[in-house]
């Protein structure tokens, strides 16, 4: 009898637990079975090994084999166990040597001719390998994204015989090159492009500055897509480790992960069909939605009470968390989902509430109906409601304004003093380091509780104001948070006061 050992990894949420592939050649009518929770893709393994080893020339041997994909209660899913079947079916007959399997971990597909074709959620299987000090083996399309890990050793084969022959030390693979995840491709979208605007324009260097939520609340054609779409060019570019965090993301939605983007934050622009699945991520093995594919960049919802009511419910949650959990009979999956809400909507169902030309002539029931579509909880955890008013023809053809590279400076030195003081932006702030950093005066605070009583505010609206009062301040280099801050956060909250 004879067993050859092989390690792989699955795919599980963000993480890539390990698979040992055990195959066991015995005695008996020639058979060839798969067990440990495989699904339909991996049981169609048995034919393409078989395919492929025939193809390339070696031996099928004509006895019972067994395929053990352990631990038995994880499910595996996907052609990605092709490769280490194999080589397990070949280091079981003598026909590679095996003392240097356990160095490596394989992941890959078979064509029926030995070619090695890519398969989805490489990068954590690359992040998870190099932890464990062990060198990875993938398809050469699978390289660019292996490589993005810092100190991964990398190696990539073109087909079967590529593989067998650098196992057996006849034709060595080089290692494949750290990528360069410097490199940045040039953001046409500027801000320079808004005409107009100054109250928007400052709400979306206040939200970008402190990592707040938006909502713009204008007639069509008023720039409110333009606006939120500038919104990823004035952020700062994401640090290696968000960088790192973003790709994986990526990688386990079987998106491409290109270097030359790593640091850009991602903006993500769902339709407003969109089920809460696409939103969320779900499925029967789970997969990330819209909402941690925008981890650590921007989620712009545009119309935003055409959004089904039930798919907008599910947003909060995640906002004050921070990531959302998708449970399944067999297990759970956690993807993270630290994004900054950007949503755009009229202001009644024609869109032009309060226009001087005065066409507007939806009745108070018509606007209240098409407000209620947005649910009172949803909007209290969107931390500034700015209106966004048509342009006049002057202001459509007046100067342009300021670009995004000087407003992103003035960003990022907002930033850094939130980060150097509390090591997170005020968007994030806990309870306990509100009372520590926004701490008021006496007269301060009567200004807040007539706010408070008149708009009939709530406490999650109450520290709201505070944290995004505290972003104001910082932008001015303040240490304390005065009554003109106040004031300005209090009045990004239009849509309370319209209530």
């Amino acid at each position: 009898m004879s067993l050859a050992v092989v390690y792989s990894r699955a795919r599980l949420g963000m993480e890539a637990p390990l698979v040992t592939v055990e195959v066991h050649l015995s005695s008996g009518l020639p058979s060839f079975s798969i067990v440990g929770l495989p699904e339909a893709a991996v049981k169609e393994s048995r034919d393409r090994v078989r395919g492929a080893l025939l193809n390339c020339n070696f031996e099928f041997p004509l006895r019972r084999i067994t395929v053990n994909l352990a631990p038995a209660d994880l499910p595996k899913e996907g052609g990605r166990f092709d490769l280490p079947i194999a080589l397990g079916i070949l280091a079981a007959t003598r026909q590679i040597p095996g003392n240097e399997l356990h160095r490596y971990e394989f992941a890959g597909e078979l064509a029926l001719s030995g070619e090695l074709r890519p398969v989805q959620g490489i990068l954590p299987m690359a992040l998870h390998t190099t932890r464990a000090q062990r060198a990875l083996l993938v398809p050469c399309d699978n390289m660019t994204e292996a490589a993005l890990v810092r100190d991964a050793c990398v190696y990539t084969g073109q087909n079967l015989l590529a593989v067998t022959a650098h196992l057996a030390g006849s034709r060595p693979l080089e290692p494949a090159p750290a990528q360069d995840c410097l490199a940045q491709r040039a953001d046409t979208a500027d801000l320079t492009d808004v005409r107009g605007q100054p109250l928007a324009r400052r709400a979306l260097e206040i939200a970008a500055s402190g990592g707040h939520s938006l909502l713009l609340l204008g007639p069509p054609g008023t720039g409110k897509s333009l606006l939120a779409s500038r919104l990823p060019g004035i952020l700062p570019s994401m640090s290696e480790a968000e960088a790192l965090e973003s790709a994986v993301i990526r990688s386990v939605a079987g998106l491409p992960v290109e270097p030359a983007r790593w640091r850009q934050r991602p903006f993500r622009a769902p339709h407003h069909t969109a089920s809460a699945v696409a939103l969320v991520g779900g499925g029967t093995s789970p997969r990330p939605g819209e909402i941690s594919l925008a981890h650590h960049g921007v989620l712009f919802l545009d119309e935003l009470p055409e959004f089904d009511r039930r798919v907008l419910e599910v947003l909060r949650e995640p906002l004050e968390s921070g990531h959302i959990m998708i449970s399944r009979a067999a297990h759970q999956a956690q993807f993270p989902a630290r994004f900054q809400l950007v949503a755009a909507m009229n202001p009644c169902h024609c869109g032009w509430l309060g226009d001087p030309s005065g066409r507007c002539h939806c009745t108070s029931e018509q606007i209240q109906k098409y407000r209620n579509r947005i649910s009172g909880p949803l909007l209290d955890r969107i931390d500034m409601h700015v209106e966004v008013p048509r342009l006049s023809f002057e202001e459509m053809n007046g100067p342009r304004g300021e670009c995004s590279a000087a407003v992103s400076e003035r960003v990022m030195a907002t930033r850094e003093i939130q980060l150097q003081r509390n090591h997170t932006l005020n968007s994030q702030l806990t309870h306990q380091l509100i009372d520590d950093t926004c701490a008021l005066n006496q007269s301060d605070k009567l200004l807040l509780q007539r706010a408070m009583e008149k708009l009939q505010l709530s406490a999650r609206a109450y520290h709201r104001i505070l944290k995004l009062a505290r972003t104001i301040a910082d932008m001015e280099a303040s240490q304390q948070i005065t009554a003109r801050h106040l004031s300005e956060s209090i009045n990004y909250r239009c849509l309370d006061r319209q209530i």
